[in-house]
C-alpha cells in the first residue's frame, strides 16, 4: 500500500514538474501583468517629485466622461462585429474552394496565403496606394464606370471600413489553413453517402461541412476576436485615428494615453477594461458556440 501511494505521489510531483515552466511562463507574461495593470489603474501617474499614490477608482470615473473613450469603444465594437464573421465566412469559403481537385490548387492556396506573411506595416502602406485620392487603384478603376474620386481615409464614413478591408483581406487567409485543415479530416464516406442520397450542396454543407468543422470555428473566432481588440500598428500607419477619431480603436488609444499624453495610469485602467471586454465577450462566444460543436 505504501509503495502504490508513493509512486502515485511521484507520478503527481513528475506531472507538475513537467508543466511547471509553462505555468511559470504564463504567470510571468499574463498573470502578473494583468494584476500590475489593474494596481497601477487605481494608483496616479508618477511624476517628477510627485510619487504615485493610490486614488481608488477615480481613473475609471474620469474614463465614464471621456467622450473618446466610449467612441474608440464603439468602433472597436463595431469593428469586432464586421471583421470577425466576415473574416471567417471567406475563410471557410476560400478552404472549401481549394480543397477540392481543381486546376492549380497550390498556386491559389500561396495566392490566398500571401497576405498573411506581410508584416502589417507593409499591408498597410500597399493599402495606402490603393486608397490615395485620385491616383489610387480604387479611384483609377472607379473612374473607368465614370465615378469621381474618394478621400478614402479622410472621410468619417469610409475611414473605418477601409481599415476593417485591409484586416479582412490580410487575416482570411490565414484562417483558411485553420479551415482546410478541418476539411480534410472529415471522412469521405460522409460525403459519398451523400451523394447517393442526391443531397444538394448546400445540404451537404449544412449537414456535414459545417457541424463537423465547428471546434475549428470556436478557435478560429476567438482568436480573431482577440486579432480585432489588438489592432494598433494598421491605425498608425494609416490613419491616426482620424479623421475625427473615426477610426481610433481601444488599443491605439491606449497607445496615445501611455506614449504620447504620458498618463500611465489612465491608460493601466483603460487596458483593464480592455481586458474585461475580451473576456467577457470571448467567453459569451465560446458558450454560445460550445453547444453547437460536434466533438469528434
Amino acid at each position: 500500500m505504501a509503495t502504490r501511494t508513493a509512486r502515485r505521489l511521484n507520478m503527481h510531483v513528475q506531472g507538475w514538474l513537467l508543466v511547471l515552466p509553462a505555468v511559470v511562463l504564463l504567470a510571468a507574461f499574463t498573470h502578473v501583468p494583468v494584476v500590475e495593470t489593474f494596481i497601477g489603474s487605481i494608483f496616479s501617474t508618477p511624476q517628477a517629485g510627485h510619487p504615485a499614490h493610490f486614488i481608488g477608482i477615480q481613473r475609471y470615473g474620469d474614463m465614464a466622461a471621456d467622450p473618446i473613450f466610449w467612441q474608440a469603444l464603439t468602433n472597436n465594437l463595431l469593428y469586432a462585429l464586421i471583421t470577425v464573421p466576415v473574416s471567417i465566412g471567406l475563410a471557410l469559403a476560400m478552404a472549401i474552394w481549394v480543397s477540392g481537385r481543381i486546376p492549380g490548387r497550390a498556386l491559389l492556396r500561396l495566392a490566398f496565403f500571401m497576405p498573411t506573411i506581410l508584416p502589417m506595416i507593409a499591408a498597410a502602406n500597399i493599402w495606402l496606394f490603393f486608397y490615395t485620392p485620385g491616383y489610387g487603384l480604387l479611384d483609377q478603376v472607379a473612374h473607368l464606370f465614370g465615378f469621381g474620386s474618394t478621400n478614402w481615409l479622410g472621410d468619417t464614413s469610409t475611414a473605418l471600413p477601409s481599415l476593417m478591408a485591409v484586416t479582412i483581406w490580410k487575416e482570411s487567409g490565414f484562417f483558411m489553413i485553420f479551415f482546410l485543415a478541418a476539411l480534410q479530416q472529415v471522412p469521405p464516406d460522409l460525403y459519398e453517402a451523400a451523394r447517393i442520397e442526391n443531397a444538394t450542396r448546400w445540404q451537404v454543407f449544412a449537414r456535414i461541412t459545417w457541424p463537423l468543422v465547428m471546434p475549428t470555428t470556436l478557435f478560429v473566432a476567438i482568436n480573431a476576436l482577440i486579432n480585432a481588440f489588438r489592432i494598433v500598428d494598421q491605425v498608425i500607419a494609416m490613419t491616426g485615428g482620424g479623421p475625427n477619431n473615426a477610426t481610433s480603436l481601444l488599443l491605439f488609444y491606449i497607445y496615445q494615453v501611455a506614449f504620447s499624453f504620458w498618463d500611465t495610469g489612465y491608460a493601466a485602467a483603460l487596458s483593464t477594461v480592455l481586458l474585461i471586454v475580451l473576456a467577457v465577450v470571448a467567453l459569451g462566444q465560446f458558450f454560445l458556440l460550445d453547444r453547437r460543436i460536434h466533438y469528434r
